[in-house]
């Protein structure tokens, strides 16, 4: 009776347990096995594409254009730091800081103090420190933006504001033509 016990029947295939959500992580993170034959034509899977998307897809140092993206959740605070070689920085806690990157989008919950040189920003929450826009700067109705402020074209939604030592970039970026009386403020203090 043992013996038929232990016997493994042909026609049944071998258990494997179900793979755990971080299983499935970790294949999904890691990069696919080379096979040495070609691949053969596979019936789709009812699960989501998105694993075999990212195996199938090339690593970032490999990709022509990459985009780095640092977003600051709520609830996080980041202090001290200097952001560099970042594509796009969101954020959505408090970030202290100096950076220079290409875009900064400060969410309503969000705020950003120090220094930041950035190509365009959006604001729907706080800035406070110096702020160089070399091309577009957004402020939103929730927007709150002060100190120093530099930029190439600027649009404020109605309650939106701006405080400070205002100046815009002139066609070089080494002369600022400050507004009148240099001082703006969109507010009464």
């Amino acid at each position: 009776m043992l013996e038929n016990f232990r016997n493994k029947d042909a026609s049944r295939p071998p258990y494997t347990p179900a793979p755990s959500p971080m299983g499935r992580m970790r294949e999904a993170l890691s990069p696919a096995p080379q096979l040495a034959e070609p691949a053969k034509a596979e019936q789709p899977k009812a699960e989501p594409a998105r694993a075999d998307a990212a195996r199938s897809a090339k690593p970032a140092h490999e990709q022509v254009e990459s985009v780095s993206k640092l977003i600051v959740g709520p609830d996080i605070k980041l202090k001290g730091a200097e952001i560099t070689d970042c594509d796009t920085l969101v954020v959505e806690g408090r970030v202290e800081a100096a950076m220079e990157s290409r875009v900064l989008q400060i969410a309503e919950i969000g705020e950003f103090v120090g220094k930041a040189a950035v190509d365009t920003a959006e604001i729907r929450g706080r800035f406070d420190g110096e702020l160089t826009v070399r091309k577009q700067l957004v402020i939103r109705a929730t927007g709150h933006v002060s100190g120093k402020i530099r930029y190439g074209k600027i649009s404020i939604e109605e309650g939106g504001e701006l405080a400070g030592d205002i100046g815009a970039l002139a066609s070089t970026p080494a002369e600022i033509r400050p507004l009148a009386a240099a001082k703006l403020a969109t507010q009464p203090a």
